[in-house]
């Protein structure tokens, strides 16, 4: 256990929870949204410090972000919990464990020292802090990210936004990228889908943009859900609205955990996101989770293809210091220079 960043005592034993946008005010013995944060007698605690449930090399076009360092590897690291409960959760099982489990948590003992060490050992550029939403496992996150920082390693964070401006201001100074899921447009899609509104997510996209954290969106097509035209096009002006720069990615949805009986989204419907995104002005858009299928860059003053993926690998990449090769055109995000 750790005692918890970001929170204040409320009296009569209470603590309000400021790192996620539920701020949850929790009674003692009780435990937050996540199921990972309790109070013990007057004092908040994260159950997850240096309890890493997950932790792997992936490409960093997994994440996916596909302007940051692209072919370069990440070093990804987890713990259980979150403070969403999304009905179509591909990592539910570690997610949601607590909560399927009776409050229990598990996970390894790794310190922040170790996994910075082992990030450098493995050849990695980047650590991500992905699977689960790395909100609930702020402390950890934080003081892995400062000693990556000192060790030459850059930090990502894969999140689902829902975060406090207290907790995005006191991890900018160590976060160089982040990849942020737009669910959907409307607090009733949100609330069915997560348990959470859509205004604090907006607040972190633009947030982080301005301070300069790189920044890609995701947004996870669900037929029936999200899909309709106005849907998208509401995603994408939204986008647009904070930085037409902005990489969006819309990702093919897949039968899982609550949602096991909707199909797959059609390929068509993915297309005509895309078409839509254009049609908006958004400038790089990618199509996930189908391979061979609009995951490439191109210049959006000349049209030329920049970098070429088969799935998360990169097998060209012409770009020259971050600018295009045939017009000249630089390219936002964060490349290495020659």
């Amino acid at each position: 256990m750790k005692e918890a960043m970001l929170y204040e005592k409320l009296g009569d034993g209470r603590v309000r929870c400021n790192l996620c946008a539920h701020r949850c005010v929790i009674a003692p013995g009780n435990r937050g949204i996540c199921a990972v944060r309790e109070n013990r007698d007057g004092t908040l605690y994260s159950l997850v410090y240096g309890k890493a449930v997950s932790l792997a090399v992936d490409p960093i076009e997994k994440k996916p972000l596909f302007h940051f360092l692209p072919g370069s590897r990440a070093y990804s690291v987890a713990t259980v919990g979150c403070n969403f409960n999304c009905l179509n959760c591909q990592n539910y099982t570690i997610s949601q464990y607590p909560r399927l489990h009776s409050s229990r948590i598990i996970g390894e003992e790794v310190s922040p020292s170790e996994i910075v060490a082992d990030a450098v050992a493995r050849g990695c550029q980047t650590i991500a802090y992905t699977y689960t939403e790395p909100t609930i496992f702020f402390e950890y996150a934080y003081d892995t990210a400062r000693l990556a920082r000192d060790n030459g390693l850059r930090n990502v964070f894969v999140s689902n936004g829902y975060m406090t401006e207290e907790a995005a201001d006191a991890i900018i100074p160590y976060l160089d990228g982040i990849n942020i899921d737009l669910k959907g447009i409307s607090d009733e899609f949100c609330r069915k889908m997560t348990g959470g509104t859509l205004r604090p997510v907006l607040d972190s996209i633009a947030r982080f943009q301005r301070a300069g954290v790189w920044v890609e969106v995701t947004t996870l097509v669900i037929p029936g859900m999200n899909d309709a035209e106005h849907d998208l096009r509401w995603i994408a002006e939204a986008i647009y609205g904070i930085a037409p720069t902005i990489p969006w990615h819309i990702s093919r949805f897949y039968p899982a955990y609550r949602l096991r009986e909707v199909p797959p989204t059609p390929v068509d419907t993915l297309r005509r996101a895309k078409e839509i995104g254009k049609e908006v002005g958004l400038h790089y858009i990618y199509v996930g989770n189908v391979p061979a299928e609009g995951e490439d860059t191109y210049c959006p003053h000349c049209g030329a293809r920049l970098i070429k993926r088969i799935g998360f690998a990169v097998v060209e990449n012409r770009l020259q210091d971050g600018h295009c090769p045939k017009c000249g055109a630089e390219i936002p995000g964060v490349f290495l220079t020659a």
